[in-house]
């Protein structure tokens, strides 16, 4: 009965393990954002799933100067609105041809104002998250780092 109780103990403990691993190998969390010029922390980004598919909502601005900052050059609803708070992901799946990836929707960059189709893929054991936006087909584009929070 014993060695029954501690197979038991193993087995839950490795599919413990196993969920967890699998959860920190989505884009799902909070992600820090690093400035491409100056390399410093930019904000803080939370990527959330619904039913398979993911947006990511621009929680806060690390910058104090510009905490209260909204987006004047967005052509869309989201114009003159706080960027702070506001959706910047939308509409990101798994892909069909590769399952260590998430695409097939778009990403806004508020500070020009211009959404980008979006590709996304873990690293690092989930710890990072490459950010790829671009036009047209991906090689057309820039890749951001993200730093997984939590």
């Amino acid at each position: 009965m014993i060695r029954h109780a501690k197979t038991l103990v193993v087995a839950l403990s490795l599919g413990l393990l196993s969920a967890i691993a699998h959860a920190q190998a989505t884009p799902a969390g909070l992600w820090k954002t690093i400035d491409d010029e100056t390399k410093q922390e930019k904000s803080l980004v939370r990527i959330t799933d619904s039913g398979g598919v993911f947006t990511g909502k621009l929680e806060k601005l690390l910058d104090p100067a510009k905490a209260a900052s909204v987006c004047d050059k967005c052509s869309d609803d989201r114009k003159g609105k706080p960027i702070a708070g506001m959706t910047i992901v939308k509409a990101v799946k798994q892909s069909d041809s590769d399952k260590a990836m998430w695409d097939g929707g778009e990403i806004l960059d508020p500070n020009n104002g211009k959404t980008y189709k979006v590709r996304l893929a873990p690293g690092d054991g989930g710890k990072t998250l490459a950010v790829r936006g671009y036009i047209g087909a991906p090689m057309l584009g820039r890749t951001q780092t993200w730093i997984r929070v939590e």
